[in-house]
């Protein structure tokens, strides 16, 4: 099985699935209206999620979905969320890895940004 199967972006919302594997929020805010019990989490990783400046310029709009792929891949550069970025790596190689997150549009998250990098020679790269 390749990485990239692997690796998927869900939201935090949808129920979860049986194929899920290891289940990571990268939100750095918890999701309005979803309970730790419902979510079923295997982890939080805050220290992954884009800083609140970013999140709040970018605001979702799909037109600064490029620009906002650049500077979260900057962020992910600095200490705190490189390790956490390293630590998504080793998940995703030892069994699938469902990255959530609460936006209505998971394709144009900053889950779809680390799916990427999580899975760098999959098609699209």
């Amino acid at each position: 099985m390749t990485t990239r199967s692997r690796v998927r972006v869900r939201r935090i919302y949808d129920a979860p699935m049986p194929d899920d594997g290891a289940r990571v929020l990268v939100d750095r805010l918890w999701p309005r209206g979803v309970s730790k019990a419902r979510a079923q989490l295997d982890e939080w990783c805050k220290d992954v999620a884009p800083s609140p400046g970013l999140r709040e310029w970018y605001h979702h709009d799909p037109t600064l979905f490029g620009e906002f792929a650049r500077r979260y891949t900057d962020e992910l550069r600095d200490p705190e969320p490189a390790a956490a970025l390293a630590h998504l790596q080793e998940l995703a190689a030892q069994q699938p890895l469902t990255l959530l997150t609460a936006t209505k549009d998971p394709d144009i998250s900053e889950a779809a940004v680390l799916r990427q990098l999580l899975t760098p020679d999959g098609p699209g790269s």
